[in-house]
């Protein structure tokens, strides 16, 4: 038998997406230091296409504040009305199958942990404004890519993703990857001086998660190896 119980598989094993932080504050220098250790990620020929801005403080507030006053303007409203529509497709333009089938169950378990009904439009807005307040994480990051990178150095930019995501469980913090961002590039753009060719890939909340919370005891489902794996002997 293999050991199970090393520090790499907990780590993996044990993270989860955060919604509801403490106020407590990350040190610069463990902030720093999971940075760099992430930046060991691979990419096609070491090209290293990510670009962080790390906000925290009152530049962080400032972010939340300007994408907050969009969010609110529009809420409620037809998307059709809306100027802030995403500059590429995260999600399928059309969920199906189990994708369809997996999406609703992560919605409607959440929701089922923090009351919220099916009608209830208001308490899901609130919700997903939360967002756009990092879910009250001291720490806020927002990842770019110079738009002329191609499709493969999006793929390495998730395992950079991913290495943040597991350092810093690994350090006793956690994360929440947030696509909800892409929709205010414009604001973001504007607020953080992205250059000509930068581009928005997700946003990231980081903190110490607030272990009261209800939606942080949310557990997902991960498929089985047989859904997953084809086997060539």
């Amino acid at each position: 038998m293999f050991e199970t119980s090393l520090a790499t598989d907990v780590a993996v094993s044990s993270r989860h997406s955060v919604r509801a932080f403490l106020p407590k504050p990350v040190e610069q220098a463990l902030l720093d230091h999971i940075l760099s250790v992430s930046a060991r990620a691979p990419s096609g020929t070491n090209l290293q296409p990510w670009r962080v801005h790390v906000l925290t403080g009152a530049g962080r507030q400032r972010l939340v504040d300007a994408v907050c006053a969009e969010f609110d303007r529009y809420v409620g409203r037809p998307p059709s009305e809306s100027p802030h529509v995403a500059e590429y497709d995260y999600y399928p333009r059309e969920f199906f199958g189990v994708y369809k089938d997996r999406r609703r169950k992560i919605g409607f378990d959440l929701y089922a942990l923090l009351g919220i009904g099916k009608e209830d439009k208001a308490r899901m807005a609130h919700q997903h404004r939360r967002n756009y307040a990092f879910f009250d994480a001291p720490v806020g990051l927002i990842f770019t890519i110079d738009r002329r990178m191609g499709k493969g150095s999006w793929l390495d930019y998730g395992m950079f993703l991913q290495n943040i995501m597991i350092v810093a469980k690994a350090h006793g913090l956690d994360t929440c990857p947030q696509a909800a961002w892409v929709e205010y590039h414009r604001v973001i753009g504007k607020q953080l001086g992205f250059g000509e060719q930068e581009q928005l890939v997700c946003g990231m909340a980081l903190g110490y998660a607030d272990s009261a919370a209800l939606e942080n005891t949310l557990v997902t489902e991960r498929v089985s190896l047989p859904e997953l794996v084809v086997r060539h002997d």
